[in-house]
């Protein structure tokens, strides 16, 4: 005898169980026939008709009525599934009758859906995820990202001072007259410009001198 949670189906008359197996037909060109592609099986169904007889034939069609609205997951066991993985089950369509000269039997129908537990949340975790594919086996350690915010900060904090003491300098030989540019721009000739270097570097110590005084 089927049994449906708590309730004992003691009057079945017919069980049907189908499986879909989730194949897709795929054309492939030059192919007679069509390849099958399979994205998931679907749930199994149970298909269950029979009656309700006895003294607890209206408490237990109470308890499917209640079973079917509610929507609520409950266990299924019967020869018929043997060979299948029904953790869960839930009613999807459920239909009561009663027909005249017959009391005291209601007959009915309804079928089943598998509803197994659904896979764990999506966890986060550290380097985007990346942390997982290897990188702690390549000896990446990610707590050096912090260090190297560090020293990022300290050279970006030296290019700040550099570029404070260009200004200072181009300022002072501005004031003689002096053209300090040159020096600055990308040597290409290294004799052409160490010999330019010794020139402006005369010119450079008599505008200083100029500059103050001595």
């Amino acid at each position: 005898m089927p049994l449906l949670g708590d309730i004992t189906l003691t009057a079945v008359q017919r069980v049907d169980q189908s499986t879909d197996a989730g194949f897709t037909d795929v054309p492939v060109l030059g192919l007679e026939g069509h390849a099958q592609q399979r994205s998931g099986r679907p749930s199994h169904r149970v298909a269950i008709a029979g009656v309700l007889t006895g003294d607890t034939a209206l408490s237990d069609l109470a308890n499917l009525q209640s079973l079917a609205t509610s929507g609520e997951e409950t266990t299924f066991a019967a020869d018929i599934v043997t060979a299948l993985d029904l953790q869960h089950v839930v009613v999807t369509h459920f239909i009561a009758s009663e027909t005249a000269g017959r009391p005291g039997v209601v007959g009915f129908a309804l079928e089943l859906a598998e509803s197994p537990p659904l896979p764990p949340p999506a966890q986060l975790s550290g380097f985007g995820g990346l942390d997982d594919f290897g990188l702690g086996d390549l000896g990446f350690d990610t707590d050096v990202l912090g260090d190297l915010a560090n020293v990022a900060g300290e050279v970006a904090g030296a290019i700040d001072g550099a570029l404070d003491a260009l200004e200072a300098l181009d300022a002072l030989t501005g004031l003689a007259g002096f053209d300090f540019g040159g020096l600055l721009d990308p040597v290409n000739d290294v004799t052409a410009s160490l010999g330019a270097v010794g020139q402006r570097l005369g010119s450079a110590t008599s505008s200083l001198s100029e500059l103050f005084g001595s």
